[in-house]
């Protein structure tokens, strides 16, 4: 199993909306490293969902539930998406700052490419994330 950090602002798709829906489609990315990413998952492969903005924080763990395919918003036909499965929450939100001060987080792409929406996170790092959110890594 991989694992994986997945941006989304919360105006326009919160982790609420995520757990509201289920399982849902990840779409709009429009980055080629991002879809790259997207290309790259897995079934059962899981993600960090990550408010952007203003919120910047871990709320949640999504897995994923269907592989790449073609994203119907892209007219252009180039980007495509994957289907995601609320899995649980954090039982503690993970902030931004709080990933910064840890120096072992330091190569993490959310810090290197800040921009990037979605993003692999090594296995060490999903497990200390996961023990600062206070939440099982499985």
């Amino acid at each position: 199993m991989a694992y994986w950090l997945m941006k989304s602002e919360p105006g326009t798709w919160s982790w609420d909306d995520q757990v509201a829906a289920g399982t849902d489609h990840w779409d709009g990315v429009r980055n080629y490293q991002a879809s790259n990413n997207l290309k790259a998952m897995k079934l059962g492969d899981r993600a960090f969902f990550y408010h952007s903005v203003n919120e910047k924080r871990i709320v949640g763990i999504v897995e994923v539930a269907r592989e790449y395919y073609p994203d119907p918003t892209d007219a252009s036909g180039r980007f495509g998406m994957v289907d995601v499965t609320a899995v649980k929450p954090v039982a503690r939100p993970v902030t931004l700052a709080e990933i910064k001060g840890e120096p072992k987080l330091a190569e993490l792409p959310l810090l290197k490419q800040s921009r990037l929406s979605v993003m692999p996170i090594p296995d060490e790092a999903w497990r200390l994330i996961c023990s600062l959110a206070e939440t099982d890594p499985d």
